[in-house]
Formats: structure tokens, sequence, C-alpha cells
């Protein structure tokens, strides 16, 4: 749908924005854009650099219409939301006396990006690995880039108003993030398992080979194989984990998977508590109060592992204040009943006619989603335990990366899957395997 500004203009559709940009999209990426500009060097302050208010003042006058067009840079208000290196958040707003000249948007969310993730963790790589590690992180942009215009264009995300190569400029949603504590709330847990149902029924334009999960983790576990860590603390971290064959873990893994039935869908694949949004207003609502954001990690991927990982995420509170910035609370994991409950919710959204079918076919369909969730919840400890990894070599973040890493690789798995299914702790791998098989039949 496309919106008159007052002088006759139209406000192109989400589509139309990327459409018009893909070009500087692809050519932007080598070094075309100053690092200041990005907010790679902002501080976490309430105002932007000079230079970074001025972009932003161009953008916003030149993507929205109405008030936007006549504004003067002066009366212009911009504030910092949230920085880091991946990407730095604005809120662009209208000063309170402007009046509006059509159903132009008050306030928008500019967002600028950071540094492009490269899986390089080692100084010292060739010249074909440097262009690969490049060409990666720039597919990447692009590829999100695609998906956020989509699901907006579905009303399944915030909407683009729009797009060029630093960045884009979104719609400001009035919310605030879930708490861990929140995910295990009978209606929000109901609401998270309807939308996560309507995002694995979407159709989008993208390679649908399930790739992503254990080629990912592959580039991850070939990096972590080559870390030198100068933090004493952090090799002794490293030392541990590799004295387990990680290479035989992901092979035992990966054809525990294989014999598991898990239909391959578009996934958000990092379904947590920080990217569910509780719409300001609707918090009383009985539905639609809810909103998915951040897709840098949705791809065609498993469905048990979309939903084991957000059953993982109930453990982890990543509000703690002091060092290591996150509190791991296991027996937060989710009851069985309180999985069917969740299951439930899914199945009524994602197969037509689930409600009408008899009790024992339910409890049937659900008990098989149980068993492939839970065996794929072991995929997400081992690959975000490998992204810890990697994290704690690139990432100027404050975060303990290495103390989550351990336990998700070498502890947590393990716990899960006794807590869920086995009666006992694996001993090894083999002995892992063959219980968790006999277990989850």
């Amino acid at each position: 749908m496309k919106t008159k500004f007052p002088c006759g203009e139209e406000l192109p559709s989400s589509l139309e924005l990327l459409i018009s940009t893909a070009g500087g999209l692809m050519t932007a990426q080598r070094g075309a854009v100053e690092p200041e500009v990005l907010g790679v060097t902002e501080k976490q302050e309430d105002a932007p650099n000079p230079k970074t208010r001025r972009k932003a003042y161009r953008w916003c006058k030149e993507f929205l219409p109405g008030a936007w067009r006549v504004l003067e840079e002066e009366r212009f208000h911009i504030s910092v939301i949230r920085g880091g290196l991946s990407n730095m958040l604005y809120l662009c707003s209208l000063p309170e006396d402007e009046k509006s000249l059509s159903n132009e948007p008050r306030s928008v969310l500019l967002r600028l990006y950071g540094a492009i993730l490269q899986m390089s963790c080692n100084k010292g790589e060739n010249q074909e690995t440097q262009r690969q590690n490049f060409f990666q992180g720039a597919e990447a942009m692009v590829m999100e880039s695609v998906m956020f215009a989509i699901l907006a264009e579905r009303s399944l995300g915030p909407k683009l108003y729009g797009i060029f190569p630093q960045g884009r400029l979104e719609e400001f949603i009035p919310s605030r993030k879930l708490e861990t504590s929140e995910l295990s709330l009978p209606d929000l847990s109901a609401e998270i398992a309807e939308k996560m149902a309507r995002f694995h029924g979407m159709n989008m334009p993208f390679n649908k080979e399930p790739k992503w999960l254990f080629g990912t983790m592959e580039k991850y576990l070939q990096q972590v194989l080559k870390i030198k860590f100068t933090r004493e603390s952090h090799t002794r971290k490293l030392n541990k984990i590799l004295a387990y064959d990680l290479s035989k873990e992901m092979r035992s893994l990966r054809c525990l998977l294989e014999a598991t039935s898990s239909p391959v869908v578009f996934c958000h694949n990092d379904c947590q508590e920080g990217n569910i949004l509780l719409l300001d207003g609707r918090e009383n609502s009985e539905k639609q109060k809810l909103m998915l954001i951040d897709f840098e990690y949705s791809s065609y991927n498993y469905r048990g592992f979309d939903i084991g990982n957000h059953f993982c995420e109930w453990m982890y509170d990543y509000t703690f204040e002091k060092f290591p910035f996150f509190k791991a609370t296991f027996s937060k994991y989710p009851t069985r009943r309180q999985q069917i409950h969740f299951v439930n919710s899914y199945l009524t959204e994602f197969l037509p006619g689930f409600e009408n079918i008899s009790n024992e076919e339910q409890s049937k369909l659900e008990n098989e989603l149980l068993i492939e969730i839970n065996r794929f919840a072991l995929a997400s400890h081992f690959f975000w335990g490998l992204w810890s990894i990697v994290q704690a070599k690139i990432s100027s973040i404050e975060f303990g990366y290495m103390p989550m890493a351990v336990p998700k690789i070498l502890e947590i798995g393990k716990k899960l899957a006794a807590w869920c299914y086995l009666r006992e702790p694996w001993t090894s791998v083999s002995q892992r395997r063959a219980m968790a098989t006999q277990s989850l039949r």
C-alpha cells in the first residue's frame, strides 16, 4: 500500500525501497562508509556526534514525508538508544510544536550498520580468506535487509521507511522488551508460539535447503580450533573445552538430528526475550500484544531448532549487572506441562484443523513435537557455545562469553536431556547417542 504525500508524492512500499537501493547496498560495503558515520565510534550517550546527526537529518528529510520535508536542521531531534559493534540505534523525532502535514510518523528508528562480523579470528589471514570473509558479511547484510522488507510488507515486523547503504529508517514502536521471567507466563507463551507458527508458515525467496545450522556451526568450529587467546583465564577454559573431541561431538549430534523428523521452515533462530516486544497500550489485551524483531539470524532451518532454542532461552537472564553479565538458572527450562502448553498453541496455529482432531491424535502430535524440540535444543547449546568462543576472541563488548561457552558445550546439554527424557547423565558420546535414541523414541 502507498501513502500520498501532501505534495502528491508517494511513499514507496518496503520492497520498492529495497529494490531502489539494491545497487547501493551491494557496492557501498567495501570501505565506502566512514566508521564515525556508522556510529562505530559513538559512545553510549544521549546525543550522537555532529557528523552522525547531520547524516541522520538528511536521511529523514529525504525518505520521510510531510513535516520532515520542511523541518529545519536545528529543530531536528535525535538521541542514542543503544550502541554496539553490530549497529547503532537512534530515535529521530519531530519537535512537539511541529505540526503534522499528513500521516507521517512523528518518530522513527534509525539503524546504522556497524562493523561487518568477520569470521576471521586471527591476524595473518591470506587475501583470499579476507575476500571470502568480506563477501560473507556483505551477503548477510543484504539478506537481512530483504528479510526485513518482506516482513514489514506482511505486517510481521516494524514498517520500513527508508533504506540506504549505511543503514535504514524503521518504524519506532513504543514498547519494551520482555524479561526472561515473562517467557513462562501462559498468555505470553501462547502468543509467542502463535507468532512463531506464523513465521514458520511463510514462503520466503531464499535458499530452502537447511544449510544454516550445521554450515554455520562448522565455520564456528574451524575458527575455535584455530583460536589463540592471550588472556590466561580464556586459555584455560578453551583448553577444557578442546579436551573433548568437538568434531566428533558435532558428528554425533548431526547423526542424531538427521534421524529426527523436523520440517524445514523459515525460522527466526534467535527468539529470546530481547527480540520480543511487548507493545505499549496492549499489555492487557488478550492477543496481539507482542512483536518479534531482529531477524539477522533468520533462515530456512529445522523447526525443532527454533522452538528448542527458545526453550533454552527461558534459563538465561542477560540483565545481570555484574560479570559475567548473565545468570543461568537451569531449573527454569520449561517443564513438560509448560512445553505442552506451548506446542498446543503452536500446532493450533500451524496445522489447520488441529483443534478438530481427537484428543488422542492431538496428544500423539504433541509428543512427537516434544521429542523433536528437545533433541534440537542440544544443537542450540552447541551452536551458541561455539558462537560464544568466537565472540570472546573478536568482540569488545563487556560480557562473559567464555563463562557462557564452557557449560553450554560441556554440561548443559547433558543436563537438559536428563531433565527432559533421560534418567541418567551421559557418560560418553556413544552412550549418549544410544541412550538419547532409545529414550526419545
